[in-house]
């Protein structure tokens, strides 16, 4: 039998997440797109070229309204996307679409919560979702070097992405990765066993802190760290630099003078004390050199007054201004540093500050969306370009624990990720790229292994909901990403009555659990041999295009001539 061929996918939106969906709906699914945006937004859009992508048609109109939804032939389409970054603009969208197409599947990309949860029943076939919720949580991982992001529920187990030498063999669900391997990681390998990389029962692993990596610092160095950075914000580090010469020419000539005159290191103080404060005394017993270590000293003196009248004017200074901008409430050391206060970033500081983890923020301007809730839960924020020594240096990034660069922008993330990298060599950067193959060079050239995509981080939950899936949860491993979710099985379908081997196909998709037909529990790690009835609820890991060859097979219609046994 052949299955009808899918109706198409409007998409309205032009940055780098309808960029992600419109190619994903065209290569993942086999579907034709049209990707709808104004004059203004194609401009803006033009970094990305929406016409390279195949079966991918971009209507520009003059005005996004329902005459434009006419025009892509919205009743036609199997879903419409609302990729838009304005909640209101897309909600007045939505109305106008479900006026125009009362059976259509709509999901619209909003990033306040709340309101997401109350619009959705009103709307019907609705899926409301938040991109910079869904990668918030990897970007955190990776800043606390942590092998997986938030705990996933499935059915009545909490899972999480484990090392496998953290978890013993009786929790392990199944294999994720090969991290270990040659090229990259080796997804859902055939020999789990060979996977570093598990998906877990949390219940075997009770500290979960520990596994994660996410224990404090020990008191002592953290104490040292404080003092050194309160000092640090309180005077210029010309001003340390100027204050340190000074003092080195004193400790150097008290040094030699006490080795010429033969005297105690007591005597020596004295002398050096005296003619530094009370100015130089003729000694006609001296001889050259000592007399030169004694100007020497007296003109360390001379410097030494006015360098500390400044170091007091500046700290005073310098203390009110920190104050006012937050910046001294949790001096800077051994803390993240968050850059970039846009959607992303306001998301990954709450992440943050939920898990008790000290930051310091930076946004480029006042209008951030972050910065009220910067300055409401306290963290300390700076104001400025993130890519400028200057603003780093305020954050504390050159004594930071990590520096997340998120900005909407590649060149300015990969700017503030190299002059970081200028202050401290060995400073762990996690950088937001939206360009796969930049991060890849990056990553070879520049010694910076962890990027991740926002766009590509959300879109196949994005486009999973277009087509009616729900994905239960989303593991990132690198630049990739697994999805977890729940396939029903059609009668007359491929998968009625083959086995669970069958279903299975390594390096795309594994299936963890099944949920037979009446049964109110899964049974997890089913044998390879076990058969697939009608209705029974698949729970699987895999990629995005395992998941799509899984879904199609499972649909009623789609059986194919099996090999025997």
């Amino acid at each position: 039998m052949t299955l009808p061929a899918p109706a198409h996918f409007v998409v309205c939106g032009f940055d780098g997440l309808a960029y992600r969906l419109a190619e994903q709906l065209t290569t993942r699914y086999d579907t034709d797109v049209v990707v709808l945006m104004t004059e203004e937004q194609q401009r803006k859009a033009a970094a990305r070229d929406f016409a390279e992508l195949d079966r991918v048609r971009v209507l520009v109109v003059e005005r996004i309204s329902e005459k434009a939804l006419e025009q892509a032939a919205v009743t036609e389409a199997a879903g419409l996307a609302l990729t838009f970054q304005d909640d209101v603009g897309n909600i007045h969208l939505a109305l106008q679409a479900r006026e125009t197409a009362p059976g259509l599947r709509i999901v619209i990309r909003m990033y306040n919560s709340s309101l997401a949860h109350s619009i959705e029943p009103l709307l019907g076939d609705c899926k409301v979702l938040s991109d910079s919720e869904i990668a918030a949580p990897a970007l955190v991982a990776s800043a606390l070097r942590e092998v997986a992001a938030n705990p996933v529920k499935v059915a009545q187990r909490t899972l999480v992405v484990a090392r496998r030498s953290d978890v013993s063999d009786r929790y392990v669900i199944c294999g994720l990765a090969d991290t270990a391997a040659e090229g990259g990681p080796a997804m859902l390998p055939r020999d789990e066993q060979t996977a570093d990389l598990v998906l877990a029962d949390l219940r075997g692993l009770p500290d979960l802190e520990s596994t994660l990596g996410t224990r404090p610092a020990p008191a002592r160095s953290h104490r040292i760290g404080v003092i050194r950075t309160f000092l640090g914000a309180l005077v210029s580090r010309k001003s340390r630099i100027a204050v340190s010469v000074v003092f080195g020419l004193i400790i150097l000539a008290t040094t030699a003078l006490a080795v010429s005159l033969r005297i105690g290191p007591g005597d020596a103080l004295y002398v050096a004390l005296a003619t530094v404060l009370g100015g130089t005394e003729v000694n006609d017993d001296y001889t050259t050199w000592q007399k030169s270590l004694q100007i020497l000293l007296g003109v360390a003196g001379l410097a030494l007054v006015p360098l500390i009248t400044a170091l007091v004017v500046e700290g005073m200074v310098r203390a009110r201004l920190a104050v006012a901008e937050v910046r001294l409430r949790q001096p800077h050391a051994d803390h993240l540093v968050v850059a970039g206060l846009g959607g992303v970033g306001t998301r990954v500081l709450r992440l943050l500050h939920d898990r008790g983890v000290r930051m310091v923020a930076i946004a480029a301007d006042e209008k951030s969306r972050g910065v009220p809730l910067a300055r409401e839960l306290g963290i300390p924020l700076v104001i400025g370009d993130p890519g400028r020594e200057s603003t780093l240096r305020a954050a504390g990034a050159d004594q930071a624990r990590a520096l997340l660069a998120i900005t909407s922008s590649d060149a300015s993330n990969l700017e503030t990720t190299l002059r970081a990298r200028n202050l401290r060599s060995s400073l762990h950067v996690v950088l937001r790229l939206f360009d796969g193959d930049l991060a890849r060079r990056v990553r070879r050239t520049f010694n910076l292994p962890y990027s991740h995509s926002v766009s590509y981080l959300a879109a196949p939950a994005f486009a999973e909901a277009l087509m009616d899936r729900e994905v239960i949860g989303t593991i990132p491993v690198e630049r990739r990403v697994l999805l977890i979710a729940e396939v029903v099985v059609a009668s007359g379908s491929d998968l009625d009555g083959g086995r669970i081997a069958d279903a299975d196909d390594p390096g795309a998709l594994r299936v963890i659990a099944v949920n037979e037909f009446g049964e109110p529990r899964p049974l997890w790690r089913p044998a390879p041999a076990r058969r697939m009835r009608t209705n029974d609820r698949l729970t699987v890991v895999g990629t995005r295009a395992g998941l799509s060859a899984l879904v199609r097979r499972s649909v009623a219609g789609s059986r194919t001539r099996r090999r025997p046994g």
